[in-house]
């Protein structure tokens, strides 16, 4: 028997002022899986992930999270429920250190009320022991050890990239949607953002990339979606996508 998807689209569909701007999209994404979603600017990659993470309230359609309809439900209802997404540009606190942004991040997600946070009761110090273990364990994993303590202003684009992917992870989520990861980085921390999310993808996390970078795209997905005007046009593997006419033409403006 397959499994049901972790994530489920069905029909989804936002309009502005007029405008189509996502046209009745559907698609499934499994669990453990890594996830990529392509097409030319205005295309509705980044409307769609809104209205999947709770940052716009689709018009029609269902989004389905392990089974439970989390569509319209507030952005951070959805995170709670274990989806949660990065942005293009980069939110972290800068004059707080690496390690602290990560806490912050974590902050929402402790299981803990005002008063236990104000009497340092037991299951208080027990969410803080578990965020900072957390932190921790991710610092190693993205490789920035020595900017432990350091504030995130001194970090570079592509640095600041890889702390907004640990902050997401904070909670352990069941879904990260990663919007634009690499833009703006250069090729050596592209390198280094790839192999991070190869490494916690070994570890268990599925991933739903947005990106430009189709490069970037087909070395870390196994499955692509292809947007054009609002709708999904085609799915398929790297190889699949390369080749197909409607993407050659849509995309990348070549005629096969």
């Amino acid at each position: 028997m397959t499994a049901p998807p972790l994530l489920a689209v069905e029909g989804l569909t936002k309009n502005f002022a007029g405008l189509r701007a996502v046209d009745g999209v559907s698609f499934a994404i499994a669990d453990g899986t890594i996830t990529g979603i392509i097409g030319p600017n205005g295309s509705g990659k980044s409307t769609t992930i809104d209205c999947i993470s709770g940052f716009q309230r689709p018009d029609a359609g269902r989004v389905l999270l392990d089974g439970a309809d989390i569509t319209g439900r507030p952005a951070d209802a959805i995170a709670r429920a274990g989806l949660i997404r990065t942005f293009q540009a980069v939110r972290l606190y800068d004059q707080m250190s690496v390690r602290e942004n990560l806490l912050q991040a974590a902050r929402p997600f402790q299981q803990v009320g005002w008063v236990a946070d104000f009497l340092r009761t037991a299951a208080m110090r027990r969410a803080v022991d578990a965020a900072e273990a957390r932190a921790e364990e991710l610092i190693a994993m993205i490789g920035l050890e020595r900017y432990r303590d350091a504030p995130a202003v001194i970090l570079s684009y592509g640095q600041k990239k890889l702390v907004a992917l640990a902050a997401a992870l904070m909670p352990r989520p069941r879904l990260v949607v990663l919007d634009e990861p690499v833009a703006g980085v250069n090729p050596t921390r592209i390198r280094e953002i790839e192999e991070v999310i190869l490494r916690l993808h070994a570890a268990g996390e599925t991933f739903v990339i947005v990106e430009h970078n189709v490069e970037f795209i087909m070395r870390l997905c196994s499955r692509i979606l292809v947007f054009v005007q609002g709708a999904k046009t085609m799915e398929g593997d790297p190889a699949a996508v390369q080749s197909d006419e409607r993407v050659l033409e849509a995309y990348l403006g070549i005629r096969a």
